[in-house]
């Protein structure tokens, strides 16, 4: 499995891949919070805080994390190198656990140098230091697991199909959907446990919960769940497929 994050880590930064991934993010977040005007501008909000980020990057990572993962199975299979890698001793688990950990761990990567605008808010708030910490990691710590859930959801896209577009855009609606699309079905209920129910089946209620900066076991435990549900529907395809 180490050999596989490897070579998939190295492919990133072989090619444009990483650096487009990481410039993309960093230079949009960087543009929506200290320069463009508006609701996520940290300037402009006249708070110590850095909530624009952590509103932004759920949809930024929509498109980024799928960018990552698409190319996965869907190059193998193009370039015709899936059944080669199929007879090295590796089992499907570990070349799948391979490459997630390889594209996650990209997107972690793109994430780290955002730490500094925590740093930058403390320093520049009045009086110097006057920024919730607590609040600020919770919400750090879901991106990351928010990241893990799009990488894997990306992953079982590229699973599907030999063309790179079409994984690319199945894993956007998959993510979109279990992000937000929950949160749109419960305009479709007027009870409140039902409403409640349907909302914790998406991410968007679990990521909220994190972002308060209060870590929750149930939150940790459903990201954990979506995770490796949809990386044993990448092994099932495989296995189907091969």
């Amino acid at each position: 499995m180490f050999a596989i994050f490897k070579k998939e880590f190295r492919a990133f930064f072989s090619s444009a891949t990483g650096y487009i991934v990481i410039g993309i993010f960093l230079l949009l977040t960087g543009l929506f919070l200290w320069v463009i005007p508006g609701q996520f501008n940290i300037l402009d909000s006249g708070y110590a805080n850095v909530d624009g980020l952590f509103y932004l990057a759920p949809w930024l990572f929509l498109f980024l994390c799928v960018a990552v993962s698409m190319r996965f199975f869907a190059e193998e299979k193009q370039a015709g190198t899936w059944e080669i890698l199929t007879t090295k001793p590796l089992t499907q688990w570990q070349i799948v656990l391979g490459k997630y950990f390889a594209g996650t761990f990209l997107v972690v990567i793109a994430l780290l140098p955002t730490i500094i605008y925590f740093f930058t808010v403390s320093h520049i708030a009045e009086p110097k230091g006057n920024i919730d910490s607590g609040q600020f990691w919770g919400s750090f710590l879901g991106l990351i697991f928010l990241a893990a859930v799009y990488v894997s959801i990306g992953t079982f896209a590229s699973s599907l199909s030999k063309n790179q577009i079409i994984a690319f855009i199945v894993g956007v609606v998959l993510c979109f959907f279990i992000y937000y699309g929950f949160d749109l079905l419960t305009s479709f209920f007027t009870n409140a446990s039902g409403i409640q129910f349907i909302e914790k089946l998406g991410i968007n209620s679990h990521y909220n919960s994190m972002s308060r900066g209060v870590i929750d076991s149930r939150d940790v435990i459903y990201f954990v769940v979506v995770c490796t549900l949809f990386l044993s529907l990448t092994v099932w395809r495989l296995r189907k497929v091969s």
